[in-house]
């Protein structure tokens, strides 16, 4: 299935790049975008990230994008879908993620973004359902997953992290197909 590269009013798409590594390096180190994840990432495991992401591509013709500023061409972070690295409790299912430089906070990009890459994996992908996750704490996120559409149905304990360490409950919301081609506008 051909995979358009989706642009919004202030956004673009793209598929990533090894020019990439030193931005999403940054981004991956800030502690302030890494709040809700076990640690900041070295550079190295960066790229190991960047890797797997490519290789998502490569095996599934989709994946996450790079986010970057239309009008200047300034990389952001990362938005898109993947099947999740670990088996889940609702696995099999197809995860809508981001991840944005914080200096950008607070402009509307994410939900922007997102709702392209929810439109994407409806009309061209042919998905049935998408779920997010993230901690209790990141409120953040469950503004953007709630303006997606998405509806709170439940939580669950991350098996990638050890029972007992304060990130492993997550929160999980879903959009099913009919539920989002009623809410389109």
């Amino acid at each position: 299935m051909n995979i358009t590269h989706p642009q919004t009013a202030r956004l673009r798409l793209r598929p990533w790049t090894t020019h990439d590594s030193a931005g999403f390096a940054r981004l991956n180190a800030d502690a302030r975008v890494m709040r809700h994840f076990p640690a900041v990432l070295t550079a190295p495991q960066s790229d190991a990230l960047l890797a797997r992401f490519m290789a998502h591509w490569a095996e599934h013709g989709w994946g996450p994008w790079a986010m970057e500023l239309r009008d200047s061409g300034r990389f952001l972070g990362v938005v898109g879908l993947a099947v999740p690295a670990h088996p889940l409790p609702f696995s099999p299912c197809v995860e809508i993620f981001w991840r944005l430089d914080a200096d950008y906070w607070g402009q509307g990009l994410v939900p922007e973004a997102a709702a392209e890459v929810v439109r994407q994996g409806f009309a061209e992908r042919g998905l049935d359902n998408i779920v997010a996750f993230t901690t209790p704490d990141n409120r953040q996120s469950w503004r953007v997953m709630e303006k997606l559409g998405m509806t709170r149905r439940g939580e669950f304990m991350h098996p990638a992290l050890p029972a007992g360490d304060p990130l492993c409950r997550h929160v999980l919301y879903q959009l099913d197909r009919a539920s989002w081609q009623q809410g389109k506008r």
